[in-house]
């Protein structure tokens, strides 16, 4: 019985792999349109390499037992993590990866907390600077202070200070792309929180530069009166909380341990997210909506141009050298979710799933070596 459900799982993943390379045939040629998979999945967008399903399904099915269960069918999780696995496979076997770039918190470290010493991620991201990868955090965490961002990722940045000055890693690359595409930090041993800030200019994208400030700070008045619409509409005890590239709710000072419900969150997000599609300034400037979980915040740009900004700023890296790891694809103003414009991405649930996605990264990468 597991034998033939492997049997026939693995011939669904083969054929739509090849629906997949007959999509990938059809980019390359300018003629998507025509391809077998947009007329199945229309809203299906660019894909940057091959992703090996067949070889994938195999490689989890071996880990999860999928095909051994009576009575669960394939899950969400199973197909995420095989899609995961797919990506890996095809990446190493083309090469290197050149850039990773990290969500940070539930991808990194869990909800509203910090990178600390003992995060089991920080030695795996070490591994892959000594190997040359370079290596950023595209977040949505907006700060103009490099103290704010260690006091979140310090037991990353200790760490490779400490590589460093040990000789363990030569002239390693991390970037910190903060507010999602608004603020660049450099790791830098000499500098005070081991981080240097980076002028806008030296970085930004020809795009961002047509972006008028009065554009942005219309975008930004719009949505904050949606926001408190929100607040008076469903009695939210919320605060405004503005910034010069972003604006949000959040629990009321003083209110202690209060949390919003989901629904109440994603109702935030979507209201706004329609009067901003709307409003004039909205199609001037590229926005982002999202649930961060116990808050909800708008920023200029989103994490497609903050990918974006970090290729760039490394050399003009490529979208299909580039793997960008998050958790947020699904929920409504899924932030991670934008980054498939600019590159390859993995859908992790949680930290573990992280560390995890790490470690299968490298057994792909020595099986290339053999």
């Amino acid at each position: 019985m597991a034998t033939g459900a492997h049997r026939r799982y693995a011939e669904i993943m083969l054929d739509v792999e090849e629906l997949i390379n007959d999509h990938i045939e059809q980019q390359t040629r300018g003629t998507q349109a025509r391809s077998k998979l947009k007329h199945l999945v229309p809203s299906v967008g660019v894909f940057f390499t091959p992703l090996l399903l067949e070889e994938a399904f195999k490689f989890q099915d071996d880990r999860r037992k999928i095909s051994s269960r009576r009575f669960v069918p394939p899950s969400f999780n199973d197909i995420r993590l095989t899609l995961n696995s797919a990506q890996l496979m095809s990446l190493t076997r083309s090469g290197s990866i050149e850039l990773l770039t990290f969500d940070g918190d539930v991808t990194l470290y869990d909800d509203g907390e910090s990178l600390s010493d003992e995060n089991p991620v920080i030695p795996r991201i070490l591994k892959l600077l000594s190997r040359g990868t370079h290596i950023g955090i595209v977040t949505a965490a907006g700060y103009t202070e490099a103290a704010k961002y260690y006091d979140r990722l310090h037991g990353l940045l200790d760490a490779v200070a400490n590589a460093i000055t040990e000789k363990e890693v030569k002239d390693p690359k991390v970037i910190i792309l903060g507010g999602e595409s608004n603020y660049l930090f450099e790791f830098d041993i000499n500098a005070e929180s081991f981080l240097r800030y980076v002028p806008r200019t030296t970085w930004m994208l020809d795009e961002m530069r047509t972006w008028q400030e009065d554009d942005i700070q219309s975008l930004l008045d719009v949505a904050e009166g949606a926001l408190r619409e929100c607040i008076d509409n469903m009695q939210l005890s919320a605060e405004i909380f503005r910034k010069d590239r972003a604006v949000g709710i959040i629990p009321v000072t003083g209110a202690g341990k209060q949390k919003f419900n989901r629904e109440q969150l994603e109702e935030t997000v979507l209201v706004t997210q329609q009067i901003l599609d709307l409003s004039s300034p909205g199609k001037k400037i590229p926005f982002c909506a999202f649930n961060g979980g116990n808050d909800v915040f708008v920023d200029i740009g989103d994490k497609s141009w903050g990918v974006l900004a970090c290729q760039r700023y490394l050399g003009g890296i490529e979208g299909n050298k580039t793997l960008h790891v998050g958790d947020q694809f699904l929920s409504a103003g899924a932030n991670d979710f934008k980054a498939r414009l600019a590159c390859t991405t993995a859908w992790i649930a949680n930290p573990a799933e992280t560390v995890a996605l790490l470690d299968e990264l490298h057994y792909h990468s020595e099986r290339q070596k053999k």
